[in-house]
């Protein structure tokens, strides 16, 4: 059993090694430092390019591992999350920082929109307009662009 869990280790010790510095010191979003939750609730590409723009300036600024950020989509602002999205490119770019996208399922429902339809990688939460309470509730601070 030894001679086994020696070979097992040494695989295990290789790929921490050869994991980026970056993903293995990153800070889990409940104990960095700040916190920032933005709205988006309407259905204007422009606006969906604010709320990137700012979430990557709050990154640069403060640090990406100093920053915890959710972006939470409703109503019309659901376009931005789904497949077609004319913000696309530039939501997953924002999600391979490490920005968390979240999209209401009570507007799913009532626009008849599936996860199907929706980008890949993204969250889900039950009521878009209660994650934004309850996020404030833990110390997030609220931007709508």
């Amino acid at each position: 059993m030894v001679r086994r869990a020696l070979p097992i280790a040494a695989a295990l010790a290789a790929l921490l090694i050869l994991q980026p510095a970056a993903s293995r010191a990153q800070t889990p979003a409940a104990e960095r430092p700040n916190k920032v939750v933005f709205q988006v609730s309407e259905a204007d590409p422009a606006k969906w390019n604010l709320t990137l723009n700012n979430a990557r300036n709050v990154q640069q600024s403060l640090g990406a591992d100093k920053v915890a950020i959710e972006v939470v989509a409703y109503g019309p602002g659901i376009d931005m999350l789904k497949l077609e999205s004319a913000a696309g490119a530039r939501v997953a770019e924002a999600m391979s920082n490490g920005v968390a996208m979240v999209a209401c399922e009570n507007t799913m429902k009532s626009r008849k929109v599936g996860r199907e339809d929706m980008l890949a990688g993204i969250g889900y939460v039950p009521a878009g307009v209660v994650q934004l309470m309850q996020r404030q509730k833990e110390g997030y601070a609220y931007v709508r662009p």
